[in-house]
């Protein structure tokens, strides 16, 4: 009985210690959100463009993280290699496409990840063992743990892919209006710079917000075909990696941007038109199953309630 009462009560601190973790937001701190806009002065003291001051980094640490840090930072890599989440680059690439913690540097959003990730992982695990120990037992309490936990491992994947797509279908909900928007100015007369500050300056959207990324690297000294090329590797949609190698082709070569981008809008709106009757087709199946569910079973009653009468006489 001691040694039940003691793991339910450890299942219960671990239950409690996760859900304040998760309650109790991590402080943001004002660097990451000032560095963008200190960048050029940066670059004109011949300085890189991403300094994040790793060599003030422990001074605003406790003396409680940088002894244990290390270890959680461990702890946590071991689990995210368990679960299958990858490794840094291909992390911190699916947290942008999913626009998941934006006033964060990459490094940061995979180590944000990851603790919430274990943190919601282990919140659900001692939820889910101390429902069982209180239905159960300890056994009881083992096994909808483990249970537990890999519904909180399912959560969170589930909650990026979702991010992804939905910022997928934002960023192909806006290439067509802004692929017409930089062809009209490109056709009086605007090269694509111009062109992209002109988009930037009258919208707001996901799409605006890779643009703006480009404008800053290049206000850095990057080229303006560089940034594009860039921001078409690390683009989401597919849609938007072909528009950013458009606008660099036509940097290069002094291509007919216009013409291009015309004809990537009206590819977009093929494909959105498309996409829109198969979406009506699997709702209208939808629709039809709870019906055919519903009546099947009356429409077989009335049809087969005279049978008997029919077949054996008895009325």
């Amino acid at each position: 009985m001691n040694q039940t009462a003691v793991i339910g009560a450890f299942s219960a601190g671990v239950f409690v210690t996760a859900g304040m973790w998760l309650v109790l937001q991590p402080y943001r701190r004002l660097a990451p959100r000032l560095r963008p806009y200190a960048a050029v002065s940066r670059s004109r003291l011949t300085r890189s463009f991403d300094v994040r001051g790793q060599a003030g980094a422990w001074s605003t640490e406790t003396t409680v993280q940088r002894l244990f840090g290390p270890i959680l930072d461990g702890f946590i890599n071991w689990f995210s290699q368990l679960i299958g989440a990858g490794n840094d680059e291909e992390l911190a690439l699916r947290l942008r496409h999913g626009g998941l913690y934006p006033n964060l540097p990459p490094e940061a959003k995979v180590r944000e990840y990851r603790l919430r990730s274990f943190g919601q992982s282990f919140l659900a695990m001692g939820a889910a063992g101390l429902f069982g120990f209180l239905a159960g037992g300890t056994r009881t309490m083992v096994l909808f743990g483990i249970l537990g936990m890999f519904f909180g491992i399912t959560i969170t994947r589930s909650r990026l892919n979702s991010a992804i797509s939905k910022r997928k279908e934002r960023l192909r909900g806006e290439l067509y209006t802004f692929n017409q928007l930089i062809a009209m100015r490109t056709r009086v007369g605007g090269g694509v710079i111009e062109a992209i500050r002109h988009a930037t300056d009258r919208g707001n959207g996901v799409f605006v917000e890779e643009l703006d990324e480009v404008l800053r690297l290049h206000a850095t000294g990057m080229p303006i075909t560089d940034a594009l090329r860039r921001a078409a590797l690390l683009s989401a949609d597919a849609e938007a990696q072909r528009t950013y190698n458009v606008l660099a082709t036509a940097q290069d070569r002094g291509a007919d941007l216009g013409d291009a981008l015309l004809d990537l809008s009206q590819d977009l709106r093929a494909q959105r038109r498309d996409e829109v009757k198969r979406q009506a087709a699997r709702r209208r199946l939808a629709l039809v199953i709870p019906i055919v569910i519903v009546l099947a079973p009356i429409l077989l009653i009335f049809i087969g309630a005279p049978l008997p009468s029919i077949i054996f006489g008895v009325g």
